[in-house]
């Protein structure tokens, strides 16, 4: 699945958040103000937004958002383990995980702030 997403940058706010992370709630309230959609509107697409990328992901589908980056299912096979209180060995079974890999241009942005 590959979303692009619009040319230039977007001026967001979100400076004036009040927490130091961006929440699903506050990515609505952001869309509220800077797009024009009501909260109900602005609520519902984020939340289709990210069922969209949760379903890909499930279905064992790549999500490549352009100029943001990449999100991948990756197998990790089984390997023993263990705990780390009483040292016994345990195995850890196979599972999926998702990585998340920024684009150069991503990359770039963040480099960019911390010389600023």
């Amino acid at each position: 699945m590959t979303l692009g997403m619009e040319p230039g940058p977007v001026e967001l706010a979100v400076e004036s958040l009040e927490s130091p992370a961006l929440t699903k709630a506050q990515l609505a309230d952001l869309l509220f103000e800077h797009i024009g959609l009501n909260k109900r509107e602005s609520k519902d697409m984020v939340d289709a937004f990210f069922d969209l990328i949760v379903q890909s992901l499930v279905d064992g589908q790549d999500v490549k958002l352009s100029g943001f980056g990449n999100f991948q299912i990756r197998t990790k096979a089984p390997r023993p383990g263990r705990n780390p209180r009483t040292g016994e060995a345990i195995p850890i079974k196979a599972r999926r995980v998702v990585t998340f890999h920024a684009s150069t241009k991503l990359k770039e942005q963040i480099q960019g702030q911390d010389k600023a």
